[in-house]
């Protein structure tokens, strides 16, 4: 097993409604180690550079009125494995379809609200990691 660092974010809707320290909570518990947070409001330049992969998607426009729409915790986390121990611990996309137990299936009903993101590969990691704290 490798320790790895991991990118994790707490979105608008979990800070509105008092999710914070519940996400940070279920982390600390699984083992992971909190390195480095800080609280910002993304402004529309870091959400381009974020969601890179989806800013020519129809849904863009929707999806960056909401991650700038409030304040969010990035966090760095770290642990062995943690890529995919954070995947784990948020569950899938989709709130509805996330397994009972998992941040996003226990706290989330909407996918365009699901309360956490984390990154999906160490790659990911790096690179969310250096827009975040870079």
């Amino acid at each position: 097993m490798a320790v790895q660092r991991t990118f994790v974010m707490v979105k608008p809707d979990g800070v509105r409604r008092g999710l914070v320290g519940e996400v940070v909570s279920r982390l600390e518990r699984k083992g992971l180690r909190l390195t480095r947070a800080r609280m910002l409001t993304i402004d529309p330049d870091l959400a381009a550079r974020h969601y890179a992969e989806h800013t020519q998607r129809d849904f863009y426009p929707d999806l960056e009125a909401f991650i700038t729409g409030g304040p969010v915790l990035a966090m760095e986390w770290e642990g062995e494995e943690s890529v995919e121990v954070v995947r784990a611990l948020m569950g899938v996309t989709d709130p509805r379809k996330a397994a009972p137990g998992t941040i996003r299936g226990d706290l989330g009903l909407l996918v365009t609200e699901n309360i956490v993101h984390g990154s999906d590969s160490p790659a990911s990691a790096a690179r969310e990691l250096g827009l975040f704290f870079g």
